[in-house]
């Protein structure tokens, strides 16, 4: 009679195991959301398709003209976030990682993120009250993950779970919140959340804000870099990320692709600095 209760405990042990070894722990995944500029709003050139195999991103949406499925890993060239995205910050984060680390070592990225939205979107529970007094194409846009872009970043965060580890938040959002003093305790909550939907410890999983584009380059949101320069005071695993010097479009507000490579790159260098290492002086 005790024969079948010990085959189930025998078959959890098993399953756990092979769960265990499933998980690389030499697979770095981090999870980037925002707006348009995490997004990616620049062209990509040929420069930026060129794949390496150690430098991957979970598809969050179906993408069929991308031969892409939503919930698979796949080389990662542009486009990062939706199908019909452009180069983003994401896009060079990966490949200096690559490049910096040691072989043995993987970079998966997961973008989520939404074009003009407010920082609004992304509360867990508040979410519902913004999207629905947004505009129709910002709308259109938050369906394309079933109409909770939060979600889907915690359900596609939680399969790479079964891949990887998750090292670090990639974040660039601030445009559409422009001189929100409340900004960082938003941000604080999203980052809680997304920690406790994910069973993180916070001292493990950095938080890095890019700054929007600088007033160097004429940003019209420039005002905002002030706020963002405080979310270290209230979130204390945060890491504020320089815009300066990094090349903008004629509307002053995003990126152009050069712009992205070094704002990229600069994610990267402080998160290879944070995990005790330094950036490839031939990148």
């Amino acid at each position: 009679m005790y024969i079948k209760p010990l085959l189930f405990v025998f078959a959890g042990l098993f399953l756990a195991k092979i769960n265990a070894y499933s998980q690389d722990p030499d697979f770095y995944i981090f999870l980037c959301l925002g707006q348009s500029n995490m997004e990616g709003a620049a062209e990509p050139e040929a420069q930026d398709s060129i794949d390496d195999k150690r430098f991957q991103v979970l598809e969050a949406v179906d993408c069929p003209s991308l031969n892409r499925i939503k919930g698979n890993w796949y080389p990662a060239v542009p486009p990062l976030c939706r199908c019909r995205s452009g180069l983003s910050p994401a896009d060079y984060f990966g490949r200096t990682m690559v490049a910096s680390l040691p072989d043995s070592i993987r970079i998966g990225v997961i973008n989520v993120s939404v074009a003009g939205c407010k920082i609004e979107l992304f509360d867990r529970d508040n979410f519902q009250t913004y999207v629905s007094t947004a505009p129709d194409w910002l709308k259109n846009m938050v369906n394309e993950y079933d109409g909770n872009p939060y979600a889907r970043l915690v359900e596609m965060a939680k399969l790479a779970q079964n891949d990887g580890v998750i090292k670090g938040i990639l974040f660039h959002q601030g445009e559409s919140n422009t001189n929100d003093t409340l900004w960082p305790q938003k941000v604080m909550v999203i980052y809680d959340n997304l920690l406790s939907d994910l069973s993180l410890s916070q001292n493990s999983v950095p938080l890095l804000a890019g700054e929007v584009v600088h007033a160097d380059q004429g940003g019209i949101c420039a005002s905002m870099n002030t706020i963002i320069a405080t979310l270290p005071q209230t979130l204390p695993n945060s890491f504020v990320i320089s815009s300066s010097g990094c090349t903008d479009k004629q509307d002053n507000l995003h990126f152009t692709a050069e712009g992205y490579r070094e704002f990229g790159k600069r994610y990267a260098i402080k998160m290879l600095s944070l995990l005790g290492y330094k950036i490839n002086d031939s990148e």
